[in-house]
Parts: C-alpha cells; sequence; structure tokens
C-alpha cells in the first residue's frame, strides 16, 4: 500500500488509488521561487523584515518580524447558519535572538536583554506543601574564566532566546485570538479553569515555545497561575519534529543534491565571498554554506530588533549593505519554496517528518466530531521548520519562509441545523489556498474530504508514516 502510495506523491501522471487526490501539485510561479528574480533583483518582494508593526492597510501581507494571524478586524464569520465546534491553532514562535551558531566568530558589538527574565524552577504538589522560589536564569561572563563563546561578547542574552519585544508580540497574539474566538464569537469563556480541561497548549523541548506560550495565555485569559503546558518525549516529539525518519531526511537531502540547488548556490559565490570577508566566516565552513540559513538568521534577527547591521570589527570600513540583507533574504525565501514545495519530492518528505502531527489532528478533529472528550480548543507553539512541513502538507499554493509568530488555525463547522461538518484553514488570518485540487480554497471544505487527504498521506495512527520512516 504505501509504496504505491509513494508512487503517487512522486509522480503526478499515475491516477490516484481512490477518488482522493493525494498528488504533489506545484506551486503557483511566483518571484519568491524564480531564482533569477531571487538572485538578481533588488528590495524583498514588498516583505517586511525591520518592525513588528505592520499598518491596518498592509495586514495580512508579510512580515517577517511579526507574521499575520487571525484578529478581529480581519476575520470574516462563514454564515449564521454554522456553529464553530473545536478549534486547533499551530504557529511559530514569536521573534528571538539568533541561533549561537548563526552568529558571527566575533560580532562587533554586544546584544543584552536587561528588561526580561527567563524563568526556571520546578516546583513540587500539592500547592500547600513546600513552596519553590522564582528562579530565573541571569546571563554572566566570568573575568577569571579565559574561555570565551564566540559571536556576541559580554552579552547577558541567551541565543536563541524570546526577546522583550518577542514576548510583546506573544502577549499581543494571544489577545488578538482571545478577541475572535473569546469575545467576537463566544466560543471561548472567560474561565481560567478552562486550561488543561476543554482548553491545552503544547510546545516542543526547545524552551523558546515555552516563552511563548506563558505570554500567549496570559494575553488570552489574564492567567497567571501555574499552568501545564503539554510536551511529547523530545526524542519521538511529532511537534518539533523530532521523531526518527532517515527515509524523510534522505529525501531533503536529495532535494539540496540537484542541479537547481547547485546552480542557486552557484550563483550565491560572490554574495558568499562578502560576507564571509565582513563577518570572519571561514568560506569552508559548511553550515554558513549549505544554505542561505546562518546567514538569514543573524542578519533578520538584527533588523527586527532595530539594531545595524555588522561592519567587520576589525576594518569597520566593510560592512553589510541592506541590499545585501534584501538578497540574502530573497534568496531564504528561495529556499525554502523549493525544498518544501517547488521538489516534486517535497511533498513525499514533508508527509515523512510530519505526518505523525497530522495524523494528531486528524484525530482532534474526529474526537470534536464525535463529542468524545472535553477539550475545544488547542494551541501548538512551534517552530518555522513545524509550520513549513505543515503548508508543505497542505500544499499551500505560495510558499515564504514562515516568518516570527507564522500561523495556521484549524477551525471545524457544523450546520446549526445538525447538517454537514466542515472545515475552514486560516493561514495569517486569511483563507489558505492550496494547489491540491483536493484542498484548494480551504474555506468551509467538507470535512470528510480534508480526512480523506489525510488519512491517504498518514494512515491510521500515523501507520504509514511509521512504515516510511523504518524503510532503510
Amino acid at each position: 500500500m504505501f509504496r504505491k502510495l509513494l508512487l503517487i506523491l512522486s509522480n503526478t501522471a499515475i491516477a490516484p488509488i481512490t477518488d482522493t487526490d493525494l498528488r504533489w501539485h506545484p506551486p503557483d510561479a511566483t518571484g519568491v521561487n524564480d531564482l533569477s528574480n531571487a538572485v538578481n533583483s533588488s528590495g524583498i518582494h514588498g516583505f517586511i523584515f525591520n518592525t513588528s508593526v505592520t499598518p491596518d492597510g498592509q495586514y495580512g501581507g508579510y512580515n517577517f518580524c511579526n507574521m499575520p494571524h487571525v484578529r478581529r478586524r480581519e476575520y470574516k464569520k462563514p454564515g449564521d447558519r454554522f456553529e464553530l465546534k473545536y478549534v486547533e491553532v499551530i504557529h511559530r514562535h514569536h521573534k528571538r535572538t539568533p541561533y549561537q551558531h548563526s552568529t558571527f566568530p566575533l560580532e562587533p558589538y554586544s546584544w543584552n536583554c536587561p528588561d526580561q527574565n527567563l524563568f526556571y524552577y520546578g516546583g513540587p504538589k500539592p500547592s500547600n506543601s513546600n513552596h519553590s522560589a522564582h528562579t530565573y536564569w541571569q546571563t554572566y561572563q566570568s573575568p577569571s574564566n579565559p574561555f570565551r563563546p564566540s559571536g556576541f561578547q559580554n552579552s547577558t542574552c541567551q541565543f536563541p532566546q524570546i526577546t522583550k519585544e518577542g514576548l510583546d508580540d506573544s502577549w499581543r497574539h494571544g489577545r488578538d485570538l482571545w478577541e475572535v474566538y473569546g469575545e467576537l464569537l463566544g466560543f471561548l469563556s472567560g474561565d481560567e479553569g478552562a486550561i488543561g480541561r476543554s482548553v491545552v497548549y503544547r510546545v516542543t523541548g526547545n524552551v523558546i515555545t515555552s516563552q511563548v506560550s506563558g505570554m500567549v495565555i496570559n494575553g488570552m485569559f489574564g492567567a497567571r497561575a501555574d499552568v501545564p503546558l503539554l510536551k511529547q518525549p523530545s526524542t519521538v516529539d511529532s511537534l518539533e519534529p523530532m521523531y526518527p525518519c532517515s527515509s524523510a531526511s534522505k529525501l531533503f537531502d536529495t532535494t539540496k543534491n540537484t542541479p537547481c540547488w547547485n546552480q542557486h548556490l552557484a550563483a550565491s559565490q560572490p554574495l558568499f565571498q562578502t560576507l564571509d570577508n565582513i563577518s570572519s566566516v571561514s568560506p569552508s565552513s559548511t553550515p554558513f554554506h549549505i544554505s542561505w540559513d546562518h546567514y538569514f538568521d543573524n542578519l533578520s534577527a538584527r533588523l527586527c530588533h532595530r539594531k545595524p547591521l555588522p561592519c567587520n570589527p576589525i576594518n569597520p570600513s566593510l560592512c553589510v549593505t541592506l541590499e545585501n540583507a534584501y538578497t540574502v533574504f530573497r534568496l531564504g525565501e528561495w529556499e525554502y519554496s523549493y525544498i518544501y514545495r517547488d521538489s516534486p519530492n517535497s511533498l513525499k518528505a514533508s508527509v515523512g517528518s510530519y505526518g505523525v502531527w497530522i495524523a494528531e489532528l486528524a484525530q482532534n478533529i474526529r474526537d470534536a466530531i464525535a463529542g468524545r472528550g472535553e477539550v475545544i480548543y488547542r494551541h501548538n507553539v512551534a517552530h518555522d521548520g513545524s509550520l513549513a512541513r505543515l503548508l508543505s502538507i497542505l500544499q499551500i499554493d505560495v510558499m515564504v519562509w514562515p516568518g516570527m509568530g507564522s500561523e495556521v488555525v484549524f477551525e471545524v463547522w457544523r450546520r446549526k441545523d445538525g447538517g454537514d461538518w466542515y472545515l475552514r484553514v486560516l493561514w495569517g488570518g486569511k483563507v489558505l489556498r492550496s494547489s491540491s485540487p483536493q484542498l484548494g480554497a480551504m474555506d468551509m471544505v467538507p470535512i470528510d474530504r480534508v480526512l480523506r487527504y489525510f488519512d491517504g498521506l498518514v494512515g491510521a495512527g500515523a501507520s504509514e508514516v511509521a512504515a516510511f520512516c523504518t524503510t532503510s
């Protein structure tokens, strides 16, 4: 069965095994996935990379620093004939410092985080036993320690950590969701006691998702008490994802060893050389030159926090220009589109590496339809790789690098007369549009059509994913 499915996913000429179309369909052709445009044009497709604030008239457009999400001003009800029965939200964490591996060997200035605390402590249960102090990390460097980390020197930040601005964006994100699903639709009650029962939150093993969750929850419910965050064992987590799937990894590796990918790396060499000379990154550093991921992370984090683009610490006349940064961003956007949508391997690889979460989503929807359990709202805080794989499986028509706070919302609706069930999927607060004719514009799609698609790809209980991932 799964071998037949692999053929369907990889060859659009083969008819599907059922009336459910499980084939890969290419995305729209845009400036984002046009390699010549990525290499040779200027600007960055009108995208925002220097502030969390998007003017109301432009809201819904791409803002890497703070992507659009569901909010009351733009939200459209599907009609009075329908009743909302279940919501599942998944979004990327909000803006942060760069990862340590994306920092330069010697950064020209420090990056400090004096306006926030990152709490790490354990407390016993029940609450009337011994209590824990609310302890938090305070980063420092000892003058007696002769070893120094690479990157930002004498910094009080972790790399990564959600910044003060990212925490504020997280709170606003939560408040906007409450204003729709609480105030506008009356779907959620303001009862803080619902958290952990009818409302649940889930995070990954990366602490930045927990840093975001606390702010989101307070933005939604005003909660300041202890709140459980669901987390799967790190080695098999489906949300990040972290479960082992060498078959999917091999497919992604194959995507990065094609003539098209190598052509983009060859066209990137002059810019790599320019940035290496400024940053002192070794030209032999594979992580910095196998893709634009590290330079993208470094430069976008600076601009999103209104920090200057870097100059060479030894020769300050050598500086990264704004056009250099824009070219990095165009190339990074092209890479994400190629890896997760333009490559014919993208659907198969994403199903393998994110199909378990899809199976969980499908089961959550079925439970809601059957009235099993109390949960009516699930909220997942994840990463760009999580959202990219999800968008790949949904075969979004225009693929981009999921920016900070990128959000997909699954809404399950039923006709009030007890009739059919429907699924609406929102990407950035708007109806998600899929290149797959099985899904199309995901605005009140009959729910069985979507579940057939999910089941056909991942199998019952992710059985097809398990079979694929254990295939050598």
